[in-house]
């Protein structure tokens, strides 16, 4: 075999070297930013995945948020989601990171804390990404695959939105904005189809029902009903008939009824501040509370309204003071029904058909909503004005044994809980804490629209107790928009 000269060796040595660290760095210039497109990756981890900052290791010193990678971005911090796809306006990541009054919502401190702040190409490449989607590198968006997940939907009544919720993540993933007109309707109650295949809104100042795809959350028709104070409605078991209550008066009061599969309407006159409604078994009959100055619910025969009769809520002689109940529900198996009475801070139970009264159980002031436990007998009630149970707090929410019809504990969940709606699946109960009134607590961050956000908490069916952060350190507190007020869950 023929031997290189020393020198051709040495040339061939140097090529091959050349070549070597010509690959790496080729390799070095072209990360891959762990999920997040390049543009958007090369401004993280330069501004925000930085040490001490939202890294997996330091995440803690900085609101629990990791943005180490697009899946870590997506699970969120203290406060829940800091992106939400499509909505540059309701993410708190653009509103930490922008100092321009034009490209939205400022809030502080700025980030990069302590560093200089983004330029405007830079707020800009993150506003658009997220407005966008917030793709990954492979252009997927987060939440865009299974539509048939399970969600929460909760209506912020400030802000004419409704924040939709991955149930398995617990953190929020859409923002759809509702209403018809520029004005603020204020949604005021969501609700479910029981074929799931739809989700209605109420608004207290719109002219119609709004219903939505579940599996889209796109806006797929809506029902005119005309001017009103809507507040409340129910759906009929076949998921074709919607009843809406407008709490106005004796002589503006009614109720619309609604075909969900034509989305037409007539409405019927005149009620009294009708409010919460409830169909029994065979959806024949509808149960209607007379919310304002009231001690007395109706009972209307769905083949002839006109046949209505009324339920007195009271036991032997009226009370002085108006009971003014709110809400009416069936237990599961319809053998009784209860009813919130907000004026004397208890929740009445009747035997259905005989409307015999059966039991008067004290809870906190002014109880709101109620939904069931199908696997713990458990009836949880929100005390949305309650400033007594737990001194210094405002609201809580009693668990009620639906089976023997006796108080079982209060649990403080946030401040003035109204919205109320059991996962049985997750063994969760979850909270809509309105957050309303001045002297509650601080709100996180401000918001597009203005006003104070509310939040939601959870409760475990299992321990009755509050779900903790992921840290353990304090109860899970996911904050929405302004007055979040309903609850309902796919």
């Amino acid at each position: 075999m023929k031997l290189l000269k020393p020198r051709v060796f040495i040339f061939f040595f140097l090529l091959a070297g050349c070549c070597f660290l010509s690959t790496c760095t080729y390799e070095k210039a072209t990360p891959t930013f762990n999920g997040y497109p390049d543009e958007v990756g090369k401004l993280v981890y330069t501004k925000c995945a930085t040490a001490g900052c939202h890294t997996d290791a330091s995440k803690e010193a900085a609101g629990g948020l990791s943005m180490e990678s697009w899946e870590s971005l997506f699970k969120g911090g203290h406060s829940g989601a800091a992106v939400i796809p499509y909505r540059s306006d309701f993410s708190t990541m653009c509103y930490f990171t922008n100092t321009f009054s034009d490209l939205g919502t400022i809030i502080g401190p700025t980030m990069p804390y302590g560093r200089t702040p983004l330029t405007r190409d830079e707020v800009l490449l993150l506003k658009n990404w997220i407005d966008a989607g917030a793709p990954s590198k492979e252009n997927f968006v987060k939440f865009s695959d299974n539509p048939n997940r399970s969600k929460y939907y909760v209506t912020n009544q400030g802000c004419d939105v409704v924040t939709v919720f991955d149930a398995e993540t617990g953190l929020q993933m859409r923002m759809v904005n509702v209403g018809q007109t520029a004005g603020t309707e204020a949604p005021h109650m969501v609700r479910v189809s029981p074929d799931k295949k739809y989700w209605y809104v109420l608004s207290l100042d719109g002219l119609y029902l709004e219903q939505y795809s579940t599996t889209t959350d796109q806006l797929t028709g809506k029902a005119t009903i005309g001017p009103g104070y809507w507040n409340a409605f129910t759906i009929s078991s076949d998921s074709h008939t919607a009843y809406c209550s407008d709490m106005s008066d004796i002589s503006s009061g009614k109720v619309a009824i609604v075909n969900l599969d034509a989305l037409t309407s007539y409405t019927l006159q005149p009620f009294n501040y009708p409010h919460g409604m409830a169909l029994d078994a065979a959806d024949d009959t509808l149960y209607i509370t007379q919310q304002v100055g009231s001690n007395q619910l109706y009972k209307v025969p769905i083949a002839d309204f006109s046949a209505l009769s009324n339920v007195n809520l009271y036991a032997g002689t009226p009370p002085v003071l108006y009971l003014n109940p709110h809400e009416v529900i069936f237990a599961p198996d319809h053998s009784k029904y209860f009813v919130t009475c907000q004026s004397s801070s208890d929740v009445r139970v009747f035997e259905t058909g005989t409307d015999r009264l059966l039991a008067i159980i004290p809870v906190g002031a002014s109880p709101t909503e109620m939904s069931f436990s199908l696997h713990s007998n458990n009836l949880f009630v929100s005390c949305t004005e309650d400033t007594l149970t737990f001194p210094g707090q405002r609201g809580s929410v009693a668990v009620i044994d639906y089976v023997n019809n006796t108080f079982k504990k209060a649990i403080y969940t946030g401040w003035q809980p109204h919205g109320i709606i059991v996962d049985d699946e997750r063994n969760l109960v979850i909270v809509a804490n309105r957050n309303f009134s001045t002297d509650g607590p601080a709100p996180h961050h401000a918001n597009a629209c203005g006003g104070r956000n509310g939040y939601v908490t959870f409760i475990d069916i299992n321990t009755l107790e509050t779900v903790k952060n992921f840290t353990g350190t304090a109860d899970k507190k996911i904050e929405v928009s302004v007055d979040p007020y309903s609850v309902a869950k796919k």
